[in-house]
């Protein structure tokens, strides 16, 4: 469907298209759920989201370098070298890596705003020093830039159907809600990595610190306090996605169908760590092929039915038309 998509997106230019083609394969490889969710989406608006996601998995793994290869150093120095790439792509619109010219290219064509992407690599940058969030607000402040902003460079793409203004602090919701689901699910590779999502006065409220969380980790022994405060952790979670969730009907009808089924799965993890009993540190919670098969499903015929309503009222004006037709004129 690549070809299809950057068609139907008005994307000639070889380089590019090849450019917009990678992220695609980034979003399909790492961001499963991201990932069919987007299949939802007109054919035309596709590319914009795999750019988006490809630019911010490509930040994402020059901060976690998940085979252990780079020192600290080297990672400042690529995300440095990737920060100026894009600089120099927003102002020019071209870029050396390909996910900067894909990701330059949506900027332009969809008018998002630079400071977003500003304040994304700002949070990115933070990673490479910052270990833990002793507070929620401290926590909020770094979801700002790796998740609310997000959620905000895809409403442009997405477009609204109220002023983009009143749709935007749901939309920056609805990032914040999967960057916390994600901190949930991950909480024990995370601490492989040397860092601690989980607020550190919700630990802290239930008896919790970084060493008894390693020491879990460690042993593989569960904590009762460690089960309390990752239930208190999924509560606030739901809360967020429930300032979320009006949002979604703003959104053009048309691509409603997608942002449900995110919304679905991603509430979904919630679900299947609940059903796990919250043993995150343990092994990592996942929607069953099942439960992910019958979201597709739905989000299909949802987007039969957006399909429908949108060319209804075009049928209706072609049956008066022939109506007219048959009886004369109408002046």
């Amino acid at each position: 469907m690549t070809r299809h998509e950057l068609d139907a997106a008005g994307i000639t230019d070889a380089s590019l298209r090849a450019a917009y083609t990678q992220c695609r394969r980034l979003n399909a490889r790492h961001g499963k759920t991201y990932f069919l969710a987007t299949r939802l989406l007109p054919l035309e608006r596709r590319s914009a989201v795999h750019a988006l996601y490809g630019f911010a998995r490509w930040a994402d793994d020059i901060v976690d370098d998940l085979d252990g290869h780079r020192t600290p150093e080297e990672r400042d120095r690529l995300l440095r070298l990737l920060e100026n790439d894009l600089a120099d792509g927003l102002r020019t619109g071209t870029g050396d890596e390909p996910v900067v010219r894909a990701v330059t290219d949506t900027a332009a064509r969809y008018d998002i705003g630079h400071v977003l992407f500003a304040d994304f690599l700002s949070s990115m940058r933070a990673d490479l020093t910052v270990t833990d969030y002793p507070t929620y607000a401290d926590l909020q402040r770094y979801v700002h830039g790796s998740a609310a902003v997000i959620g905000l460079q895809m409403l442009p793409v997405l477009g609204t159907v109220t002023p983009r203004e009143e749709a935007a602090p749901h939309a920056a919701a609805l990032g914040v809600a999967f960057q916390l689901t994600n901190f949930l699910r991950d909480v024990g590779e995370d601490l492989d990595r040397g860092r601690v999502y989980l607020p550190g006065d919700l630990l802290a409220a239930h008896g919790v610190d970084r060493q008894l969380l390693e020491w879990s980790r460690l042993t593989g022994h569960r904590d009762a306090r460690i089960r309390a405060a990752l239930v208190d952790a999924a509560a606030m979670t739901r809360k967020v996605y429930l300032t979320a969730e009006p949002g979604i009907a703003m959104l053009d009808p048309r691509v409603r169908p997608c942002i449900h089924a995110a919304f679905t799965l991603y509430g979904g993890i919630l679900d299947a760590i609940a059903e796990q009993d919250y043993s995150v540190l343990h092994r990592r919670a996942v929607v069953g092929r099942r439960r992910r098969a019958a979201t597709a499903a739905a989000g299909v015929l949802r987007v039969a039915g957006a399909r429908w309503r949108a060319r209804a009222p075009r049928r209706a004006v072609g049956a008066a038309g022939a109506a007219v037709n048959r009886k004369g004129s109408v002046r």
